[in-house]
């Protein structure tokens, strides 16, 4: 791999499956880790995608929704490479994962998505996300199993070609 790698990741549910996954991803490749933390923390009412009120559902409604994030902005300028890890909601990434994209000048960057999910694919996942990366290159994404094992990552990053 090429230049100096950050994992950057979004983990709402309690069970922090995307964190587990950005954890050890980050160990495979001895990249840099730091958790996108919403403004507003999401309570398990608030991700009830069965609820057409719930937050989080409000939110995927509406294509312009972007969460604020936590914190000060991310120092970025010594990433190369900038893996974006998320839960798949609605099908596709969460809208603070296009706030965390917008925030930054992404010019001659690499992203690569990942994401976990109790079931759904990337489907169009990495296609919604271009426009929010302007200026990167933005590789195609994976869905992780909770059992992924450092070998599996290793072949995906070899696969990755960066």
């Amino acid at each position: 791999m090429h230049g100096k790698s950050l994992i950057a990741y979004f983990s709402a549910s309690p069970s922090r499956r995307t964190a587990t996954v950005a954890h050890k991803i980050a160990d495979v490749i001895a990249a840099d880790l730091y958790e996108i933390v919403p403004a507003v923390p999401y309570t398990q009412d608030d991700l009830n995608w069965n609820d057409r009120a719930s937050r989080s559902s409000v939110e995927m409604r509406d294509p312009n929704s972007r969460p604020a994030i936590a914190g000060e902005p991310l120092d970025i300028a010594a990433y190369d490479i900038i893996f974006v890890g998320f839960p798949i909601w609605w099908y596709v990434a969460p809208h603070i994962i296009n706030t965390f994209l917008e925030s930054y000048d992404l010019a001659d960057k690499t992203i690569v998505p990942f994401a976990t999910s109790g079931g759904s694919s990337m489907g169009q996942t990495t296609v919604h996300l271009r426009p929010s990366a302007e200026g990167a290159l933005m590789k195609e994404g994976r869905r992780f199993e909770m059992g992924e094992t450092p070998m599996a990552i290793n072949s995906w990053i070899a696969a990755l070609g960066i």
